[in-house]
């Protein structure tokens, strides 16, 4: 199994990371780890940390359905990754967040095939959540909530700045 997940990461061991606290703005801190005893992934970390205090955000899964609750990109799991990361988006923006601040995702994808996970994962990649990187879990299933949606992500950021005011 070891020597598979090396041919599959091009046979190149990448160097583990220390893991290092990076200040954000906002007095919060969000630490990522590569273990150092683990195969090195190959664009996420294993572990992110919060500082303690910080407020979170827990996502509901983001699903490729468009304003009016119309599927976008029927039979396509590509162009859903793309709707489901511009949902997953707004979702953080209603609540003061982003895309930068997911520390943890859950990304469903309909398909056994590693090619169609590979190519929903590169929609996360190019998205902006894999900034820093974030830990998450690609997962291969067999059917989601709506008929015909192939894709789903799930989702836990940090909400920067204050929280709401005490009633």
């Amino acid at each position: 199994m070891r020597g598979r997940a090396e041919r599959w990461n091009g046979g190149r061991r990448r160097p583990s990371t220390v893991p290092v606290p990076v200040p954000l703005p906002g007095a919060f801190v969000i630490q990522r780890v590569t273990v150092p005893s683990l195969f090195p992934p190959p664009v996420y970390s294993h572990v992110s940390v919060v500082e303690a205090g910080t407020r979170l955000a827990f996502l509901a899964g983001s699903v490729p359905l468009d304003a009016e609750g119309v599927l976008v990109g029927e039979g396509d799991p590509v162009r859903q990754a793309r709707q489901v990361v511009a949902n997953l988006g707004e979702q953080l923006r209603a609540v003061g967040s982003d895309l930068e601040h997911v520390v943890a995702t859950d990304v469903h994808v309909v398909s056994a095939e590693p090619a169609v996970l590979s190519a929903v994962w590169d929609v996360v990649k190019a998205s902006g959540l894999s900034t820093g990187p974030h830990s998450s879990t690609l997962i291969g299933v067999a059917c989601l909530g709506y008929t015909g949606q192939l894709v789903e992500i799930t989702a836990t950021a940090v909400v920067p700045g204050p929280g709401p005011a005490a009633a």
